[in-house]
């Protein structure tokens, strides 16, 4: 029996006893394989005594992965009967190996087994990936009708964890599977960041999610990113850019499975031309919207990647009222009211009350245009109660104080009234916490 001074040398330049060495053999075990190994002191003791020479191919690989080897031989592992510096080359057409070969053909073998070990090795499973999955369900519906300031804190502990198990090792499978949660992770993050009107931040993520989309070549996910990022560019007021971003998820949302982003699509185009001031291109895309509405089949998540039909019909009212004169109008009281109603009477976890008071609004502008003063201080009011605004409702508001005040009502006492209590709601942060940092 020869003792294995390789092993004991790699031990203790690391300074670790013979108890921390199979520690760390156990816990590299227990990642690669999930099973918990009874290794200590002991175990390692006869390996360096040379009682051990050959220990099962789990364990090798978890003693070179510890002690950062390519090679069980560089550790004075070698099989029962042969030498670490035995053997001689062989050639394949030899009819019978030599005795003193038998060590190579089985070292051979392992380099092929290790390939194995190392291709099925990963640190995710079916359960993890359903955990997930399900996880993220739940973000996207509850983001809809769910204070802000309480997802938060969940989107960021879940996204943190699904980046570090990107970041680790996993099936070819399982790795796309990573980046498309991390995809639509980064998706929710986005809409955090632009609900509280940080647009640089809402930009980054938006990129992330494209990248993931790419990686995953998952094309929902990528028509979804350019959706949001035209959603981004319409309330920066580049209406050109959100109307291109919106064309350029054409392709992408199209297919068996993809749900209502072609609609959703659409109808950013319409408003993004509408309030560009292309109108005829605006009302096809919208008419366009509306078919595609149709024919749409389940969404592949729900909540605030989905598109609601009372959402349509919300950025149907803005886009007839950008579009303008009398019969767009009276036709965007009719989409707003539409919209207003599915809202109320629709699921409680569907009600989200940003699109509701975006609907409202375009309501009050509506009622303004048609110099129904009373009617729009009504819808007004409705919105005025709320304690907080996501920042493109802020948006809103300061846009109709500004056609308020070139109206021919401006002196009246009750406009004065209101025009002061929207620039009392409007001076509100949105939320005091910031989302892209960590707390």
């Amino acid at each position: 029996m020869m003792a294995n001074e390789a092993l004991r040398r790699f031990r203790n330049e690391r300074r670790w006893t013979q108890a921390q060495a199979a520690e760390q053999v156990c816990a590299q075990v227990r990642a690669t394989t999930g099973r918990d190994p009874e290794l200590d002191a002991n175990w390692i003791s006869r390996l360096e005594r040379g009682a051990i020479t050959w220990p099962s191919g789990d364990y090798r690989a978890a003693l070179c992965a510890v002690f950062q080897v390519d090679n069980e031989a560089v550790l004075g592992l070698h099989p029962k009967g042969a030498t670490p510096h035995s053997g001689t080359p062989h050639t394949l057409g030899t009819s019978a190996a030599p005795a003193d070969d038998a060590g190579s053909i089985i070292a051979d073998a392992e380099l092929s087994a290790r390939l194995a070990r190392h291709a099925a090795a990963t640190n995710v499973n079916a359960l993890v990936l359903e955990q997930l999955d399900a996880d993220l369900e739940r973000l996207a519906r509850d983001f809809v009708s769910r204070p802000l300031t309480l997802l938060i804190p969940e989107i960021r502990t879940l996204r943190t964890e699904v980046f570090r198990l990107v970041e680790g090792r996993q099936h070819p499978h399982q790795t796309r599977h990573l980046y498309v949660v991390a995809g639509w992770l980064s998706g929710l993050a986005a809409h955090v960041s632009l609900d509280l009107g940080h647009q640089p931040s809402a930009a980054t993520h938006a990129r992330t999610v494209v990248q993931c989309a790419e990686i995953a070549e998952h094309p929902r996910l990528r028509a979804w990113a350019r959706s949001f990022q035209s959603l981004a560019s319409y309330w920066t007021g580049d209406y050109r850019r959100a109307a291109d971003l919106a064309r350029s998820g054409y392709e992408d949302g199209r297919g068996p499975g993809s749900g209502t982003i072609t609609a959703r699509l659409l109808s950013l185009e319409a408003r993004a031309l509408a309030a560009g001031g292309d109108r005829r291109s605006a009302l096809r895309s919208l008419a366009l919207a509306h078919e595609a509405r149709a024919i749409a089949d389940l969404d592949e998540l729900p909540g605030v990647f989905a598109f609601p039909e009372a959402k349509q019909w919300a950025y149907t009212g803005t886009t007839l009222l950008a579009v303008g004169g009398d019969e767009q109008v009276q036709r965007a009281i009719t989409a707003s009211t539409h919209a207003v109603e599915l809202y109320q009477t629709g699921p409680e976890d569907d009600r989200s009350p940003g699109d509701l008071h975006a609907a409202h609004l375009d309501l009050a502008t509506a009622y303004l245009a048609n110099g129904q003063v009373d009617v729009a201080s009504a819808e007004l009011d409705t919105v005025l109660v709320a304690e907080q605004y996501t920042a493109s409702i802020t948006i809103r508001l300061r846009k109709l104080d500004t056609l308020i005040a070139s109206g021919p009502y401006r002196d009246s006492r009750p406009v004065v009234d209101l025009r002061e209590h929207i620039h009392e709601v409007t001076s509100r942060p949105a939320i005091t916490s910031t989302p892209t940092e960590p707390r």
